[in-house]
């Protein structure tokens, strides 16, 4: 195959465990994009939740964001596709998280949202300290949080779900998909469950922008780790898991390349691309 495109997730697979960019990883991508290969962050975070220096880099103008729920044109500033979850479907979770061990936001309009008091638990929920951090930077506190959104009245791009109790959380990954059929039930770190539409996956959001390029997906590339990236692995003509992947994204790559700490995007462009 001839690479024409590379979409890579973030958080696991092109950042390592402190979330920067290594520098191995940078020069991959320089290099690809020299080549006219178009490079496209695929992830879970909404566009401005993407650290700035992928953002700038010069060659990444489209962004798929939000599990696959907005496909963003950076330089026109346009959301040329976009799946999200209904405001009452919305509440509906909501009324079953509530009887679960967990806290919840969601994602809106390209921004997170939280209540105050499922912030003020975020240090019993989130032990790593740099998700941690990354969670308290990227979500905004709300007093009444469903009064907010009723208030706004608009769907949902996502909703994220944190896990103390371990045990709980393989649960809810067996029952929700069961009590909601119309949303699409991944993980993108060992301690969340992240729920979209479900037709907000990567991998329709890579085929979606693949038609609006007129690129064939055999000639995509995608590499990934987390659950929410094995419908983009399997969409594309060649799917890499890294090393670290959780075992559902393992199963669905053609590929496995090194861990996110050992550059295994690098590997995988220098072996496939460059």
């Amino acid at each position: 195959m001839s690479v024409k495109i590379i979409l890579l997730d973030l958080d696991g697979t092109l950042l390592n465990s402190e979330k920067t960019l290594p520098e191995e990883n940078r020069q991959a991508l320089i290099r690809a994009a020299d080549k006219g290969v178009l490079v496209v962050p695929a992830t879970g975070r909404f566009y401005m939740g993407i650290p700035q220096i992928i953002r700038e880099l010069p060659f990444v103008r489209y962004a798929l964001c939000v599990n696959g729920a907005q496909l963003y044109d950076a330089q026109t500033d346009t959301t040329l596709h976009r799946e999200e979850i209904p405001l009452p479907l919305a509440m509906r979770v909501f009324d079953r998280l509530d009887q679960l061990p967990v806290i919840y936001d969601c994602y809106l309009d390209g921004a997170g949202y939280i209540s105050k008091d499922f912030y003020a638990q975020i240090d019993r929920y989130i032990a790593d300290p740099i998700i941690n951090r990354m969670i308290r930077g990227m979500r905004t506190q709300v007093d009444d949080f469903r009064g907010y959104l009723t208030q706004r009245g608009q769907s949902l791009q996502k909703i994220v779900m944190f896990f103390a109790d371990m045990q709980a959380r393989a649960r809810a990954l067996q029952t929700l998909p069961e009590e909601f059929p119309e949303l699409a039930v991944t993980s993108a770190i060992p301690n969340n469950i992240e729920m979209n539409i479900a037709a907000a996956t990567k991998g329709n959001g890579l085929l979606a922008l693949c038609r609006h390029l007129g690129i064939d997906p055999a000639d995509a590339m995608a590499l990934g780790d987390g659950s929410n990236d094995a419908a983009m692995l399997r969409a594309a003509g060649l799917g890499v898991a890294m090393a670290n992947a959780d075992p559902v994204t393992l199963a669905a790559a053609d590929w496995v390349t090194a861990s996110n700490d050992q550059c295994g995007v690098a590997l995988a462009i220098e072996r496939f691309v460059l």
